[in-house]
């Protein structure tokens, strides 16, 4: 008797458990970002100011990588986008919170930033460069002439690139910024020797003053995967924008905007 009413018991839960995965499977679907984008029509992108990655032209209106990778997502989706300028250094409390879908933002993949929000699969991949004082740096063209306690070096704080800085001129002063301006002021009135930031933004900013500032390093010092971000625990997101990224990809429209912007200097008339 005891084995027959095991076996019913087996069999009863065997039987539900397809259905039980089915609930809770659509329960996921309608507590998903994507759910929601779907009946307002629109995405929320968290990003901040990056050159190129998100700048202002000069009428105001925001352009660069990471705005055409959003609107070219919400085209896709078939809603509207809403851009959501935010500090670096509060964007990521900012998406747990709720003010906005996903960050679309030249993100790095990190395991820190990971234990507080999912990545999708890289969308692109970024690495740190310098621009350099021609006065202060002057000689200058290794990590180890930077990695000395007499050397002023600036970042944007909260970024991969005061990560980089830490690790690789470990022995040098950082001087922290909340935005990247202010540290490229500091460079141009040559109060730091260096500025450390994902390229090509140094090598764009030395072209623009040529007699003042240069490119130390032949080479970017590291390599990092860039991703979308949002709140974890939604798979049905994740799964969503992952398959988008695959598709621009195979479409070539990663490719094409990533010329663009970062290997070309076209729409440099748009923001002089």
């Amino acid at each position: 008797m005891k084995k027959i009413g095991f076996v019913l018991l087996v069999f009863l839960v065997m039987s539900y458990t397809p259905v039980l995965a089915g609930e809770i499977g659509s329960q996921l679907a309608k507590e998903s970002i994507i759910e929601k984008i779907q009946k307002t029509k629109v995405i929320r992108v968290g990003m901040s100011t990056f050159v190129p990655w998100a700048m202002k032209d000069k009428h105001g209106k925001l352009i660069g990588f990471e705005i055409d990778v959003a609107r070219k997502l919400a085209e896709d989706m078939g809603v509207a986008v809403e851009f959501v300028p935010t500090a670096w250094s509060g964007i990521i409390p900012a998406l747990m919170t709720g003010k906005f879908d996903v960050i679309i933002g030249g993100m790095g993949i990190t395991p820190e930033r990971n234990l507080k929000v999912n990545f999708t699969m890289p969308y692109d991949y970024s690495g740190m460069s310098m621009v350099a004082h021609r006065k202060k740096a002057k000689g200058f063209s290794s990590l180890a002439d930077f990695n000395k306690k007499e050397v002023d070096i600036a970042v944007r704080m909260g970024t991969t690139a005061e990560q980089a800085a830490r690790k690789h001129m470990p022995k040098a002063d950082l001087r922290l910024f909340e935005n990247e301006s202010q540290a490229l002021q500091e460079l141009n009135l040559g109060r730091v020797h260096a500025v450390v930031s994902s390229a090509p933004m140094p090598a764009f900013h030395a072209l623009k003053y040529p007699d003042k500032l240069f490119v130390p390093l032949e080479e970017n010092f590291t390599k990092e995967p860039i991703g979308f971000a949002i709140q974890k625990g939604d798979y049905d997101a994740l799964n969503y924008f992952n398959n988008w990224i695959i598709n621009a990809k195979a479409q070539g429209f990663l490719k094409e905007k990533k010329a663009y912007w970062f290997e070309s200097r076209k729409w440099e008339g748009l923001v002089k």
